[in-house]
């Protein structure tokens, strides 16, 4: 039987450009950049490898078709995050029809954590968000996240403006 577990859902957002407090590590083996026409494979690949830690498992229950027309969507744009030709994480960010740009999804490989990288990868995110024409830039983090991912976001000039608590169960491996 699978535990039920109460999460808290945390709404955040950037209005401005001038609130991003952005950080980022000098490293020249460190590579941000656009996938130029992102697969199936790739996002299921990414989806899997950076959040199966986190509980991310409701595109689990999307058909192939639905995979196809994420990645397909007008709007929808997939960056990853390499180290010395390493994946070591990515960002998937929508452009929403109200002018603002959603980071959907945003992690790092674990191997990569503790190195600042989350704080890197966020900057170069919303650089990129308010670069493509964003009126606002947002996500959502919850309870089931890693520890340090709100407060890299706080860190970083998001400002909470919303929460709600739901209940999910999650899978045990065994």
């Amino acid at each position: 039987m699978s535990p039920k577990v109460e999460v808290t859902r945390t709404y955040l957002e950037l209005t401005s450009p001038d609130q991003l407090k952005g950080a980022k590590v000098d490293d020249p083996l460190l590579r941000f950049a656009r996938v130029p026409v992102p697969t199936v494979p790739l996002a299921q690949r990414l989806y899997k490898e950076v959040g199966e830690p986190y509980h991310w498992e409701d595109r689990w229950e999307w058909s192939p078709r639905q995979w196809q027309e994420l990645v397909g969507e007008f709007g929808y744009g997939l960056w990853i995050l390499t180290w010395d030709g390493d994946l070591a994480g990515f960002v998937e960010m929508k452009n929403e029809p109200d002018g603002s740009v959603e980071i959907s999804l945003f992690g790092l490989v674990r191997k990569y954590h503790g190195r600042g990288f989350g704080k890197h990868l966020l900057t170069h995110a919303v650089e990129t968000a308010w670069g493509i024409g964003a009126n606002r830039v947002w996500l959502h983090t919850c309870t089931l996240d890693d520890p340090k991912a709100l407060p890299n976001y706080l860190a970083r000039g998001f400002r909470d403006y919303r929460r709600e608590t739901y209940t999910t169960s999650l899978k045990v491996e065994g």
